[in-house]
């Protein structure tokens, strides 16, 4: 049985014993209504477990609506490009979007919120703040602004620092650096003196191998090895501190949202919520492999500098300060995330890193 159709099931199941009969009963199921709705995604299919997430839940959505409910997943640019995806569903060209909201931070800096920043939250931080914290409220509260609904779906994890063409070994190695990223960790890095660049996935290979780029970031291993960067830009560094725990979201026409019968909010809220663990489950079932293959084709794997580090922690809070002074939206969510990472280590450190540090001094000496 495959991860897929083992989620679904699952989902059936838990869903039936957590809300009495609602979704069980064959007479319910039939009498309700028929809908179907078009989703487009941020990203290309080429990118399975990002991508997959979407289609994740929306099977799981059909599934437990006996084919009532269905969402139709287009994949980036059959309908609008993958950066237009959260205008589509605000505006009901479609009524569904898959994104990541940082894509906009242009719009409003308050949009990478609901993805990540750079020294954000980690994943399990991440989803403590959304699911116990108030997050999703939070959020919900200013995407409401745009006429939008959301609801968390999918998690990378933290990702790798990128691709480099020569070593990075103090803060004068950043300055001038030519770099793909965008976002908030393009603005930390500016900060420090690096270029950043916004490229399309497609062209960053050939702008490496021609020297127009120093450096790029991407995903992780699975992600990356698809891409070929390892044969141009050898230098592999981590971590990536821009992007700690980066949630993806399902953007709903909010008009859309308020339509669907209760029964149906509830199954396209514990979908999203299912497809938010099995995307991370997922990425550390194929980032190990990944890594190995990478390194045994010549990738070279460095940990950035502490001094490069420190420094970019810095700048970000810096910039986090001044945005919070004219931006009440950005202030109210980031204080709130805020405590769930200063709480969120305090009690990593107790008991989650010592045995995590114990475990991988064994793995080391070859006992695991």
């Amino acid at each position: 049985m495959d991860r897929r159709s083992f989620l679904t099931k699952a989902s059936v199941g838990g869903v039936a014993a957590a809300g009495s009969a609602v979704l069980a009963a064959p007479a319910i199921a039939q009498s309700m209504p028929t809908v179907t709705w078009r989703l487009t995604s941020s990203f290309p299919k080429s990118l399975d477990t990002i991508y997959g997430a979407a289609e994740t839940m929306a099977n799981a959505v059909s599934a437990m609506t006996d084919g009532k409910f269905k969402i139709q997943v287009f994949a980036a640019g059959e309908i609008v490009g993958g950066l237009q995806a959260m205008d589509a569903a605000a505006a009901g060209t479609v009524e569904a979007a898959h994104t990541a909201t940082y894509y906009y931070w242009g719009k409003d800096p308050a949009w990478a919120l609901g993805t990540c920043v750079p020294f954000g939250p980690n994943q399990r931080q991440m989803n403590a703040w959304y699911y116990y914290g108030g997050g999703r409220d939070l959020l919900n509260k200013f995407y409401a602004k745009k006429g939008l609904y959301g609801l968390q779906c999918g998690n990378t994890g933290v990702q790798m620092g990128g691709w480099y063409r020569k070593e990075i070994k103090t803060l004068d190695d950043i300055k001038g650096l030519k770099m793909r990223i965008g976002g908030t960790g393009g603005k930390v890095l500016s900060a420090l003196g690096a270029v950043p660049q916004q490229i399309a996935g497609g062209d960053i290979y050939p702008a490496l191998e021609k020297g127009t780029l120093d450096a790029c970031e991407w995903v992780g291993p699975y992600d990356d090895e698809k891409l070929g960067f390892y044969k141009v830009a050898p230098y592999y560094y981590y971590p990536g501190w821009w992007e700690g725990g980066p949630a993806l979201t399902t953007l709903v026409n909010k008009k859309k949202w308020e339509e669907l019968p209760k029964q149906y909010q509830t199954v396209l809220m514990t979908a999203n919520q299912a497809a938010d663990l099995d995307m991370m489950a997922h990425y550390d079932a194929v980032n190990p492999a990944a890594l190995k293959r990478l390194v045994a084709n010549g990738a070279k794997l460095r940990p950035f500098p502490k001094e490069i580090l420190s420094a970019a922690f810095d700048a970000a809070h810096k910039i986090y300060a001044d945005i919070s002074a004219t931006n009440p939206s950005f202030k109210e969510i980031w204080d709130s995330q805020s405590v769930y990472i200063r709480e969120g280590f305090l009690w990593d450190q107790v008991a989650e890193y010592t045995y995590d540090t114990f475990m991988m001094i064994q793995q080391q000496a070859g006992k695991l």
